[in-house]
């Protein structure tokens, strides 16, 4: 297939077309973020995980549908053995489909390691997750997590010469709603755009999140009282509205999924690591991507036809509540963060 036939196929009930696909490659993490895992967790046994073989054609598949842009999530992906193979390979498929665009979202400690070739396979945009600049607090937060190693993260990413390295912050009430400021300060010394992110009611965890929400206008009014900042139109494939801020390269970014509410443009679906399809990150329509690929692992064709029809049922809408046990048992390290 040329890259020239790749044409966006992939369009919903609703009019919108699905052009971004977030691939999760594991539910495992060397932290234990507060508002993404417990601090016990369960792990899927390795055999019902997709190989990474599956993963490059579960990709390959999608963007041959017209999708523009893959997003690697986990868990932590740069903890799956070989991940650079599988940089290497969905790298590959820009050639000969319509992938524009190869970009990660990390904790950010494997980037000493992996910054450099992630960055020579294609990889053009990483998003490394940063909640706190207090060592001690850090811990807490993350609750396994060395603040020292993010940081050296974060100095590899600047040096390995994507084309934007991005922060991504989630504020909580009681927590780290005294950073806000910090962290954009941070972020602005280092020529890093950052988005901040009200935390998503997935799985269940150790806190009260109504009581710790922390809303995107909350956010943008404290750091207004230190920045100049001028809403912007730029777009970067994801749900991110971004400011700029007057004297810097850098944007500020707000993911609001309660407060300003993005699904009417969603242009997005989700792979979990075990082969989900899932349409919505807050509903549990889905398909069973594995089940197809392991009794059919040569027919591409049945597989994209899979997809084509799961957008019957793309639903319109989450329905996320904060005041309500979460309807989503499953936490956002199995989701893909």
């Amino acid at each position: 297939m040329s890259k020239l036939d790749a044409q966006p196929q992939l369009i919903d009930r609703f009019g919108r077309h699905v052009t971004y696909v977030r691939m999760s490659i594991t539910d495992r993490c060397d932290f234990r973020c507060v508002y993404c895992m417990d601090e016990e967790m369960t792990f899927m046994p390795r055999e019902q995980l997709l190989t990474l073989e599956e993963i490059v054609f579960v990709l390959r598949a999608f963007c041959e549908l017209g999708v523009e842009n893959v997003r690697i999530t986990g868990g932590e992906p740069l903890i799956r053995r070989n991940v650079d193979w599988l940089f290497e390979q969905v790298g590959l498929l820009k050639h000969s489909t319509a992938l524009k665009e190869l970009n990660i979202t990390t904790n950010g400690s494997q980037l000493p390691k992996y910054a450099k070739s992630m960055a020579e396979s294609g990889v053009d945009r990483i998003n490394i997750s940063l909640d706190s600049l207090n060592p001690e607090r850090f811990r807490e937060l993350t609750r396994t997590g060395d603040l020292n190693a993010v940081l050296a993260g974060i100095e590899a990413a600047k040096q390995a010469g994507f084309k934007r390295v991005k922060l991504n912050a989630v504020i909580m009430k009681g927590r780290n709603d005294d950073e806000i400021i910090d962290l954009a300060q941070f972020a602005i010394d280092n020529d890093l755009d950052i988005s901040y992110i009200e935390e998503m009611p997935l799985g269940h965890v150790s806190h009260q999140r109504d009581e710790s929400y922390c809303s995107s206008d909350e956010v943008l009014a404290i750091l207004q009282q230190a920045f100049e900042l001028t809403s912007s139109d730029i777009q970067t494939g994801g749900p991110s509205h971004y400011y700029r801020v007057a004297g810097s390269k850098s944007k500020i970014g707000f993911i609001s999924p309660h407060s300003h509410n993005f699904c009417e443009s969603c242009n997005r679906v989700r792979v979990t690591t075990e082969g989900r399809l899932l349409l919505c990150l807050g509903q549990e329509h889905s398909v069973d991507l594995r089940e197809i690929i392991r009794q059919y692992p040569d027919d591409i064709e049945l597989l994209k036809q899979a997809i084509i029809d799961s957008m019957e049922i793309k639903p319109k809408g989450h329905d996320f509540n904060l005041k309500e046990e979460p309807i989503i048992f499953r936490h956002m390290s199995v989701t893909g963060g």
